[in-house]
């Protein structure tokens, strides 16, 4: 019989995206036999982490304090607000692009059979920010799923109300694609929004 704080261990572990039963047994193992001091790091770490970071109230992204270090930056063009589905979508940007407008991080997508409506994902908050008159472009980075496209739609009807102009991310072949490889989705996407190019 498996002694109750280790079933404890191994289902506190499946709260983790992608883990199952036995991912989480092997963590649990793991921990236990090889690095408990690592389980001690861990442990300490997600303590902290569970009770001292919040959501910046601009932006809605993690952070420590009221106002994120971004939000708080003075170097950073106030006058461009890219609206991102999660934390994790923020970052990539952040790495890969040379952004160095504003952000706001919603939390999620538009999903009505979820229960995720506009006030799940703070539009209200967004509806404020556009209101004060120093954004004049919002840029929609949701992903290309059904939800994202519903979401960006709802929140360039938002941009539009607040007399902001909203751009979407390019989205369809990738860079060093080959067409006969790309699914009939994203292609017939990437011919429907084709644009001129320059000379």
């Amino acid at each position: 019989m498996t002694s109750p704080l280790l079933e404890q261990l191994i289902d506190a572990l499946r709260v983790l995206p992608g883990v199952g039963q036995k991912s989480a047994q092997r963590m649990a193992y793991h921990v236990l036999e090889r690095d408990r001091a690592g389980g001690e790091r861990l442990a300490a770490a997600l303590s902290s982490a569970v009770e001292n970071i919040r959501h910046c109230v601009r932006c809605r992204d993690f952070s420590e304090s009221e106002v994120c270090t971004t939000c708080a930056s003075a170097s950073r063009d106030a006058h461009l607000l890219c609206a991102v589905e999660s934390p994790a979508d923020r970052l990539a940007i952040e790495q890969a692009t040379g952004y160095r407008g504003l952000y706001f991080v919603l939390q999620g997508r538009l999903s009505p059979l979820d229960g995720i409506g506009p006030r799940e994902l703070g539009l209200d908050v967004l509806a404020s920010r556009l209101a004060e008159g120093e954004v004049q472009e919002l840029i929609i980075a949701t992903n290309p799923t059904v939800e994202g496209e519903a979401t960006a739609h709802y929140l360039a009807q938002l941009a539009r109300q607040h007399k902001v102009r909203p751009s979407r991310l390019a989205h369809g072949v990738p860079l060093g694609g080959e067409l006969e490889y790309v699914d009939r989705g994203t292609l017939s996407h990437a011919f429907g929004s084709r644009s001129e190019m320059a000379e």
